[in-house]
């Protein structure tokens, strides 16, 4: 490709929260006239969006196999796949072979490798595979510049000087933050970060240092964020990591491209039919993510919370992971009661399309960072109950600025109430104090929802690309 355009290889870790940001940015790149390769499993290039007509010459997928590994299940290729989150280990056991599998693509590539790789902090080895073939990497980080400066110097992640060994120490605001904030973990957060985070796992080395390795061998990190809307934390972060740290924008999926075959038109056209009969703005859309798994009383609360707060809802529910596959924790008589007022769907949900409906007026989440661009992008008000890894952080971020509200917790079990649920949304759906939290979030869809903007920040990251690309030879 002697055009001047690029070819990028794209290396997503396996968890939809992974790999749909991932093809979404390779989309986007794809439309300014690049070479994309998608690095995927199987069962995972069919279970993403198809490519759309008009790009598939540039943007192709390159299908991984998949190894078979003890403990792991069959056709588990995902983290949606694991029944539990103890067999989260041996899927990153799988992952760590397609170092093996990176080499062979690089090398049959040759002599006209490609000109980056963008990947994943899971797939710490990348650098030192491309490096082989002279290919530089690119950190593509899913996380905001706040969860990452958070974590800190590469060399704390990966157990070496300043590392932090007690939960106490991720309670409060680190020494390297130069400014006031709140962004920092409650107790129990704290607790639960260190049981999966800091100690090796089957796949013989922690998370932690996933992240710590990923950070210091990477040539240039890329933040899913930009300077508009936390311009000290991208400062703070290149002074952290003494690399480039370059914005891509947020890049939130197309509802219109996000599922519409006729096959899925045809399932969902009974849940469209009822939104448009709401009102406008007055639906709460209730979803957890593809990487949390509920416990039964957790879906029992949740439940009791949307039947008190007597506010329309549809909530995209998962089996509860105590429930051996069945999602019977509802409440008895709960589906009796808030029949005509709520709908409840099991499995995969067009969320993109759903939260784009104008009858959808706010977002009960676990404050996942794909969720809060996908929500603040239509300018909905989001309600936070962050369950799992970065979001605490990015619930206490968005309080911070004022966009959003948390569910009471209890801050030493993580505990919460119906009622809690329920006066929590009422609150930011239609109570009156809760207007500057809505009208905070229609002013932040300038910032996330701004095509125009999320396109130049794509646009500028392509050009330092090209400017620092390989030379072939």
């Amino acid at each position: 490709m002697d055009d001047g355009s690029l070819h990028i290889v794209m290396l997503p870790w396996l968890a939809f929260g992974h790999l749909l940001p991932f093809m979404e940015l390779s989309k986007r790149m794809a439309q300014h006239g690049h070479r994309v390769s998608l690095l995927v499993t199987k069962r995972n290039i069919q279970r993403l969006p198809r490519v759309p007509p008009h790009l598939s010459s540039l943007l192709q997928f390159v299908e991984l196999p998949m190894p078979s590994i003890e403990h792991l299940p069959e056709n588990a290729e995902a983290s949606i796949d694991l029944p539990s989150d103890e067999l989260r280990p041996y899927l990153r056991q799988a992952f760590d072979t397609f170092q093996h599998q990176l080499s062979s693509f690089l090398r049959q590539t040759l002599p006209r490798v490609p000109d980056w790789i963008l990947f994943d902090y899971a797939a710490y080895w990348a650098p030192r595979v491309a490096a082989e073939f002279g290919v530089p990497c690119a950190y593509l980080g899913l996380f905001n510049a706040a969860v990452l400066s958070f974590f800190g110097p590469s060399a704390s992640l990966m157990g070496c000087e300043g590392a932090r060994e007690t939960p106490e120490q991720f309670m409060e605001l680190p020494e390297w933050v130069p400014f006031e904030s709140t962004v920092f973990f409650k107790p129990y957060e704290a607790r639960e970060l260190f049981k999966p985070g800091v100690l090796p796992d089957a796949s013989g080395v922690s998370e932690a240092y996933r992240f710590g390795r990923t950070l210091e061998d990477c040539q240039l990190i890329s933040v899913r964020s930009c300077p508009e809307f936390e311009p000290d934390w991208f400062h703070l972060l290149g002074k952290l990591h003494k690399r480039p740290v370059i914005p891509v924008g947020f890049f939130p999926p197309s509802p219109q491209e996000s599922d519409t075959d006729e096959e899925s038109d045809r399932r969902w056209r009974s849940i469209f039919q009822w939104l448009a009969k709401q009102k406008p703005e007055s639906v709460v859309y209730v979803a957890f993510g593809s990487e949390v798994k509920l416990t039964s009383s957790q879906v029992h609360e949740i439940a009791l919370g949307l039947e008190g707060s007597q506010l329309p809802f549809v909530w995209a529910l998962r089996a509860p992971a105590d429930s051996h596959g069945s999602p019977a924790a509802l409440p008895e008589g709960f589906e009796e009661r808030t029949q005509g007022r709520g709908l409840v769907c099991l499995g995969w949900v067009p969320q993109a399309r759903l939260l784009a409906h104008p009858s959808m007026g706010g977002f009960l989440t676990h404050a996942g960072w794909n969720s809060i661009v996908e929500g603040l992008a239509l300018g909905l008000p989001v309600v936070l109950m962050p369950l799992m890894f970065d979001q605490g952080l990015n619930a206490r971020n968005l309080v911070e600025r004022k966009i959003s509200v948390e569910v009471p917790r209890n801050e030493e079990d993580g505990s919460f109430t119906g009622e809690g649920i329920a006066t929590t949304l009422r609150l930011v759906m239609v109570e009156e104090q809760g207007q500057p939290l809505r009208a905070k979030a229609k002013e932040y869809r300038e910032v996330f929802g701004d095509e125009k903007l999320n396109d130049r920040h794509v646009w500028e990251f392509l050009k330092y690309l090209i400017e620092h690309r390989r030379q072939q030879a």
